[in-house]
């Protein structure tokens, strides 16, 4: 059987180098083709080709060749122009080249941002409608058509936890710095993932045969057991990144009223997407992969709480 080639787009970022490293490590005869604006770290072997989603020109060529593509890159800043640059316009002209290519698999991964504020309580991907309200989760979600109708398939991750996060948890340490408290008796509900667990789930549908290569359409991609915020926050304190455990149980009239009068970057809707309940079925996505979704994202966070020390409360940048 001749090496499975692959295309990698956003290569260097957070989700995507975790992926390179487990592609290295679970298949070395697999031939990657790495797709960046730089070019990732040369110990991930393979192939870099420079080119920016937002840019379709750039595009042309990248998947000629390939059996998989994983299309990893997003924007997710607020300059509403280049996420839909990037996230829409780039997603289709890649989506473009793939059918060109005649490539075979295609996965992307995309975010539950795309159903809004919630709350949401364990529903499934035909059981939501969609309702983003960021530039960029709507342009994640645009993103997802031309995929769909490439017969790909859509993985939208829950929050993503891993050294390399500058998101997650440096908003959960600024929220506590202005709200020192559990935040509504920290009972709120939400999806995690580690990195480096998503980025076997998307290994295993890269690489793998049965159910896991005919996957298409929208999964939810993180564990299947939410985590609730007392615990997260309480995990967090035992590894110093935190500097307590949350204390006193604060309404949650008190936690936004708190969080409005003490300066910091995090928003209320992202206080309230981090504190209340955000979770969402995810046992089909690791039933199809054929993988076990392991221990959870509070099992790994030791090995993230140097790089969450240092990182701080810093707002993303």
């Amino acid at each position: 059987m001749s090496a499975r080639r692959i295309v990698v787009t956003g290569a260097t970022g957070f989700v995507g180098s975790a992926v390179l490293r487990r592609l290295a490590a679970q298949d070395p005869q697999a031939v990657v083709r790495t797709v960046s604006r730089t070019r990732p770290p040369s110990a991930y072997g393979g192939r870099w080709v420079g080119a920016d989603l937002a840019d379709a020109e750039s595009l042309r060529g990248v998947c000629d060749g390939a059996d998989v593509l994983l299309s990893l890159a997003c924007f997710i800043g607020p300059d509403a122009d280049r996420c839909t640059a990037v996230n829409s316009t780039g997603t289709a002209a890649l989506m473009a080249e793939a059918r060109r290519a005649g490539v075979r698999r295609i996965v992307q991964l995309s975010t539950c941002a795309v159903y809004g504020p919630g709350p949401h309580t364990g529903q499934d991907v035909g059981e939501l409608t969609t309702a983003p309200v960021s530039a960029a989760s709507s342009s994640r979600l645009a993103g997802e058509e031309p995929v769909l109708d490439a017969g790909g398939l859509v993985l939208r991750a829950g929050l993503v936890l891993g050294r390399g996060d500058r998101w997650v948890v440096p908003a959960l340490v600024d929220a506590f710095r202005r709200v020192p408290a559990a935040w509504g008796g920290g009972t709120g509900l939400a999806s995690f993932v580690d990195v480096d667990d998503l980025a076997r789930l998307i290994a295993a549908f890269a690489l793998g045969d049965g159910a896991a290569a005919g996957a298409a359409g929208v999964l939810h991609a993180h564990h299947p057991v939410p985590v609730r915020n007392r615990d997260l926050m309480d995990t967090l304190a035992d590894h110093r990144v935190l500097s307590a455990r949350p204390a006193a149980d604060w309404p949650w009239r008190r936690c936004l009223d708190a969080l409005a009068t003490t300066p910091g970057w995090v928003s209320e809707r992202q206080f309230t997407l981090l504190a209340r309940d955000h979770w969402y079925r995810a046992d089909e996505a690791w039933r199809l992969a054929g993988i076990a979704p392991g221990p959870g994202p509070l099992s790994r966070l030791g090995a993230a709480a140097q790089w969450y020390r240092e990182r701080g409360a810093a707002a993303p940048g």
